[in-house]
């Protein structure tokens, strides 16, 4: 089985999904970004625009001009992308989202959980089957992470999408990290303990941790 890295390297990217909202995905996205030394696309931003997800990991992962990609839907209600697409009178189709052309690799980070509603019809995980890239899943470390981690994982087996591994965030807790593994059938990449302050050196510290992960496959 190839390593994580080399997946990412044949995929030219890596999707970074989550458990839901909130549980970390944009810090991971930006240690990712610093770890593979690429570009990072948010495809759909709702709220949040005067400080949205793009500008965070531009700024903790000190990104140059051109790598950092504009989403392809923006709306300014903080809610699902079908809820804050139709407040706007608008609509979002599968067919608008192709993969920003970049030479290095691309780090694409979702919004919401897999099964948030992109429109009457789709969800986040068909925009991920539709993008072709491998996944990595962020979720929580605490009490209930072992159950919306499987069930995470299991939608994303069921549309045989391809799943690098897990990245747990909060307070290490070697017991769900354990179940995870054993479970979920996937490496536990990292255990992300908080990171404070959150800024540019913390985030490096995090993407040379994930760099030997994606190397081997677990920490």
């Amino acid at each position: 089985m190839p390593t994580p890295a080399r997946a990412i390297e044949r995929a030219g990217g890596v999707f970074v999904t989550g458990t839901g909202t909130g549980v970390g995905k944009t810090v991971v996205a930006a240690g990712l970004v610093s770890a593979l030394g690429g570009d990072y696309w948010k495809p759909v931003q709702t709220g949040c625009l005067e400080d949205s997800d793009t500008d965070t990991v531009t700024r903790l992962a000190a990104l140059g001009p051109g790598r950092a990609h504009p989403p392809a839907h923006v709306y300014e209600a903080p809610l699902s992308p079908h809820e804050a697409a139709r407040l706007e009178g608008a609509a979002i189709d599968l067919a608008d989202f192709a993969l920003p052309g970049t030479d290095r690799a691309l780090v694409v980070e979702g919004a919401g959980g897999l099964l948030v509603p992109l429109n009457d019809r789709h969800t986040m995980a068909d925009l991920i089957s539709r993008l072709g890239l491998p996944c990595v899943l962020v979720a929580l470390s605490g009490l209930g992470t072992i159950n919306h981690t499987l069930l995470s994982l299991e939608a994303l087996k069921a549309r045989d999408i391809p799943v690098l591994g897990v990245v747990m965030n909060g307070e290490p807790n070697a017991a769900n990290a354990d179940a995870i593994r054993s479970f979920g059938g996937v490496p536990v990449l990292l255990e992300l303990a908080p990171l404070e302050p959150l800024d540019g050196g913390a985030v490096a510290a995090m993407a040379s941790a994930l760099a030997g992960a994606l190397q081997g496959g677990s920490p």
